[in-house]
């Protein structure tokens, strides 16, 4: 049977995952592939420390420059994420002829026209499965399954992390910094969860979504991003009330002359399939124009499950080795010439319903004030809940709105913080009711 030599280079949690699979799973994959996915070197920088996956001390190195100028190698699996050294060691692998495996969300989002340029020009292949959506088969199914498709929309779940937050904080009621600990000690969330939490790993995903949805060149600076640290119990109690739940979205339509791509927190309605997705899981509900509605639904992130999509790519890369061929699907499932730039609408060009919680003083006159500044700037209100009478101080006083502008909603909301009565900043979260 024929070997395919793999490098793998970065042994965490998910090159763990890759070679577990690798090894407990040789048989059926050897039985799909016809071929031996065969390890011949593993790089890290701690070759003691214990995985939980028992592999031969021969394979380990700390060297990642000599596994990718090993001749037999015959694909690179790069696991170690970030921009560098991962950039400068997977361009050095496509210039040395190896095929490409990787993870890496970030990388492919600040520099994956250049890795893919590089692989297109040299004749290797770039698998990315496991950059979006861990264990759920995203970027294939976009690139094949839906091929015959013209995307009219994304709306995905895309980042575990911020999705236990909130799921909790809607669930228990508790304040994100007290969720945000119990995420980090249950391993749900980094020492450091910037990434995470404020939407930046989520608007990688979609750069990456928009690339292979669009046929676009990647431009990861054109996604709006806001992140969800600002949630709280008192907007999720508001939200439940008027039959909404809170998700970090990443949202992109396109109605044939521009696309919008924008990460933030956003209030979907109660019934829908993607306010039902809780804890730590991911999901992308897909709109073509001949498929109709897909939604694609499972664990996003994780040892086995990305180790999975990881192995995904090697089988899918190693059928081509052995049948002499490339480019038979294009690395962004766009033809290379067919890739170009179109126009990403701004944030201030959105048109979206608007929840408002206003911190105000309990005395008369104060929602007229509020209500005539919203409707200067052509803001109508769909409903609204004063509460009051009981409180001490400032009131908060929550409305919904019909679509509008953002641009006209910023300017509203500037001049109704710059009131005498008004004593806090304005809480804005967007709404959508896609189904």
């Amino acid at each position: 049977m024929k070997k395919i030599h793999i490098g793998l280079l970065g042994f965490g949690t998910v090159g763990s995952g890759m070679v577990k699979i690798l090894l407990e799973n040789r048989e059926v994959i050897e039985s799909r592939l016809g071929a031996s996915l065969t390890l011949k070197w593993i790089a890290a920088r701690d070759l003691e420390k214990d995985r939980g996956v028992a592999v031969d001390a021969s394979l380990l190195t700390t060297d990642a420059e000599m596994v990718i100028d090993d001749p037999e190698i015959d694909i690179v699996v790069e696991l170690i994420g970030g921009y560098e050294p991962s950039k400068r060691f997977i361009l050095k692998a496509i210039e040395n002829g190896k095929q490409i495996v990787t993870a890496n969300k970030a990388l492919l989002a600040a520099h994956g026209d250049e890795i893919f340029s590089a692989a297109s020009r040299k004749g290797v292949e770039v698998g990315f499965e496991a950059s979006v959506g861990g264990g759920i088969p995203l970027i294939r199914s976009i690139k094949e399954g839906l091929v015959a498709n013209r995307i009219r929309g994304l709306f995905g779940i895309l980042n575990g992390t911020a999705n236990y937050i909130l799921t909790k904080m809607t669930d228990q009621g508790e304040p994100f910094p007290k969720v945000l600990k119990e995420a980090q000690a249950l391993g749900y969330a980094e020492a450091d969860p910037t990434f995470d939490i404020e939407g930046i790993d989520t608007a990688h995903k979609l750069t990456i979504l928009l690339s292979i949805a669009y046929g676009i060149p990647i431009n990861f600076k054109a996604v709006y991003t806001e992140g969800i640290s600002k949630v709280t119990p008192l907007d999720i109690k508001f939200m439940k009330e008027f039959g909404y739940r809170i998700k970090l979205l990443a949202i992109s339509k396109d109605d044939g002359e521009a696309i919008e791509a924008r990460v933030h927190p956003t209030l979907i309605p109660n019934d829908t399939m993607l306010a039902n997705v809780n804890e730590a899981y991911n999901a992308l509900y897909i709109k073509g124009d001949a498929v109709g509605n897909v939604m694609l639904y499972g664990p996003g992130a994780g040892m086995m499950p990305t180790g999975s999509a990881v192995v995904s790519d090697l089988v899918d890369v190693a059928r081509n080795i052995l049948n002499g061929t490339h480019g038979r699907v294009p690395l962004v499932g766009y033809q290379p010439a067919s890739v170009k730039a179109r126009r990403v609408k701004s944030i201030e060009e959105l048109e979206a319903q608007y929840y408002f919680r206003f911190s105000a003083e309990d005395r008369p006159g104060v929602l007229s004030k509020i209500s005539g500044i919203l409707g200067k700037h052509q803001i109508s209100i769909k409903s609204v809940h004063q509460k009051g009478r009981d409180l001490v101080g400032a009131v908060p006083i929550v409305m919904i709105t019909h679509k509008a502008k953002e641009a006209g909603v910023r300017m509203a909301l500037s001049e109704i913080d710059h009131l005498d009565v008004v004593k806090d900043k304005t809480i804005l979260i967007r709404i959508e009711d896609e189904r």
